[in-house]
C-alpha cells in the first residue's frame, strides 16, 4: 500500500481473482473471520463504506478509486472503533458479507485468499497487493487464479454484501467458475 497525497490516505495498488481452486499454501495457516457490513444500507447501489470486525479488531474503512472506472488503484483510509462505536454502526445496515481470510504468499506475491460464507459460500477471492505500479504491472498471475475480476463491478464488497452466491452465479458462470466448497 503506497501513501497519498490526500491527508490521512493510503493507496491500495491490488488485483483480484476468482480462484480455480483453494490455493495449497491455505492448508497451512489459520484464517481470520471477517465481519463486513456496508453502509449506508439504503439509497445507495454501491456502497464504498465499511465497517469491519477482523478477528475482534473493529475499524471503518471508506475505499473509493483514484481514477474512475479503475478499481486496481483505491484510496483508501481506515479508522479504528471502539465496541460501542462498532455496535452503534453495525445496527444501521443489513448489507453482510462473513468470510475466512487467508494471508499467504502465492507464487512469490502475498495473497489475501478470501473465502466466503453463509450465503455467498462457494466463492473464494484471491487479492494480491503491490508496493508500487511497477510491481503491480510486472505481476503475472499464478495458476490458481481462474479470472481477472479486478475491474468486475459485480465482484466488489459493496454490491456482494447482502446477497447470497445464487444472485451472482449466472455472471461467475461467465467466467467458468465453479463453486469452491
Amino acid at each position: 500500500m503506497a501513501k497519498s497525497d490526500k491527508s490521512n490516505t493510503e493507496i491500495e495498488l491490488e488485483y483480484t481473482y476468482l480462484a480455480r481452486e483453494l490455493p495449497t499454501e491455505t492448508a497451512r495457516t489459520t484464517p481470520k473471520r471477517l465481519t463486513d457490513i456496508y453502509v449506508p444500507e439504503l439509497d445507495v447501489r454501491h456502497p464504498n463504506l465499511r465497517i469491519r470486525n477482523k478477528a475482534g479488531q473493529l475499524e471503518i474503512t471508506k475505499k473509493s478509486p483514484v481514477e474512475d472506472g479503475d478499481s486496481s488503484a483505491q484510496y483508501e483510509m481506515t479508522i479504528p472503533l471502539s465496541q460501542a462505536e462498532y455496535d452503534a454502526l453495525a445496527r444501521t445496515s443489513k448489507r453482510r458479507i462473513v468470510k475466512d481470510r487467508y494471508n499467504v504468499v502465492i507464487g512469490g506475491y502475498p495473497a489475501e485468499v478470501d473465502v466466503f460464507q453463509e450465503g455467498l459460500k462457494g466463492l473464494v477471492l484471491i487479492d494480491f497487493e503491490f508496493d508500487s505500479k511497477e510491481q503491480q504491472q510486472s505481476f503475472v498471475a499464478p495458476a490458481v487464479c481462474l479470472a481477472d475480476v479486478t475491474q468486475e463491478e459485480f465482484i466488489a464488497g459493496g454490491l456482494l454484501a447482502g446477497k447470497c452466491y445464487a444472485d451472482i452465479a449466472d455472471r461467475l458462470e461467465s467466467f467458468a467458475y465453479t463453486a469452491i466448497e
